[in-house]
């Protein structure tokens, strides 16, 4: 579908969520359906898995109850990091996922949720929408059996909790960490030993010792999930999740034989969650922060030598991944381009201003182990 008849959809979406009679009007001929989606994450995570539900609602408003989806956390149907497996088989009609899980099947499915050192979630939205990122990833998903959607995004990620400070590259060898997607391979490069692991499980792996570090998202699904109660380090940044893009995952079939009007419903009711994931990270996350540090945690900042070693590791992969992976090389080279032009006019007013309002103190006063102003 072409970025403009997306758009066109979820603007419709939109003006019901502003309290617009429903976007959509139904005849009485149309069928009652009735839909699974399994979601990679547990009920506790309320943004995350939230958003699933989110999506399920809007969608039953929006077509009168006519269209129903039934929202699963990881384990219920599928383990976590069985989502796209689940779809594309048909097991069930839907799912939620991030798609840089399935790396190891494809690596080029990691633009569909972050790539190291990308684009930040404004970007990432560009790209879909305007940069012809949409088209690439459905074009890429229907080897898949399947037709993605954008539906979330969770903004600039931590680097998660450490036992131990890591001052130096050398700190990092042999390091067993929890990561996801492409940044594990990253890493590896470094010595790291990547491990995934699906997010409901990672708490119990980062106690027993199991791992020695352990990445997620962000303050507020940090603090649920408690990781902080066995490592102290919190590190940032998460170089590797600039953004995090969630999709909606429809199995190809399923999605060809819903009528057109429920179509439309999912479509708007998906970009609606794009907008208020965000939204909610965004507002939570300070108040978490602040807890978190209250409670003990450590702010550090990973220093200038180790992120110029990731990001050299990470280029030095983009070139082994592009000349071995047609797919990736298709999407990584109008991709990087992309993300080129995106920095160059980032940094032209929004960089400046924020540096400005920042270090002028014109912002909120940083959290009691957040770095000193310069």
């Amino acid at each position: 579908m072409k970025r403009r008849a997306f758009l066109k959809k979820a603007a419709a979406g939109f003006a019901a969520g502003a309290g617009a009679a429903p976007a959509i009007a139904l005849a009485q001929s149309q069928p009652a359906i009735k839909w699974r989606m399994a979601s990679s994450f547990p009920k506790s995570l309320d943004t995350l898995f939230g958003s699933a539900e989110q999506i399920a609602a809007r969608v039953s408003k929006m077509t009168e109850g006519k269209f129903e989806i039934r929202v699963f956390a990881a384990g219920e149907i599928v383990p976590g990091l069985q989502v796209l497996d689940a779809v594309q088989n048909g097991t069930v009609e839907c799912g939620q996922s991030a798609s840089y899980y399935y790396v190891g099947k494809n690596p080029a499915l990691a633009f569909d949720t972050a790539i190291p050192f990308g684009m930040n979630a404004r970007q990432q939205n560009a790209w879909m929408y305007y940069g012809g990122g949409i088209e690439l990833m459905r074009e890429l998903f229907k080897q898949y059996n399947i037709v993605q959607f954008p539906a979330g995004n969770t903004g600039t990620q931590m680097a998660g909790w450490y036992r131990k400070e890591i001052k130096t590259v050398a700190d990092l060898k042999g390091l067993k960490m929890r990561i996801a997607g492409m940044a594990g391979q990253v890493l590896a490069k470094l010595g790291v030993v990547p491990q995934q692991i699906a997010g409901g499980e990672i708490y119990q792996a980062l106690e027993r010792g199991t791992i020695d570090a352990a990445e997620w998202v962000g303050p507020y699904d940090d603090e649920k999930l408690g990781f902080h109660r066995v490592a102290k380090f919190y590190y940032y940044p998460g170089w590797w999740e600039g953004s995090a893009q969630l999709s909606i995952y429809v199995n190809f079939k399923q999605w060809e034989a819903l009528p057109k009007a429920y179509q439309e419903a999912l479509e708007a009711a998906c970009a609606e969650a794009n907008v208020h994931m965000l939204a909610k990270y965004d507002a939570k996350n300070t108040e978490a922060l602040r807890r978190l540090v209250a409670a003990g945690t450590q702010l550090r900042p990973f220093s200038r030598p180790v992120m110029d070693a990731c990001l050299k590791a990470a280029n030095e992969l983009y070139g082994e991944l592009a000349a071995k992976s047609p797919d990736f090389k298709k999407i990584y080279e109008p991709w990087k381009k992309f993300r080129d032009d995106q920095w160059l006019w980032f940094r032209v007013a929004e960089n400046t201003y924020d540096n400005f309002v920042y270090s002028a103190g014109h912002a909120a006063a940083p959290a009691k182990g957040a770095p000193a102003k310069k």
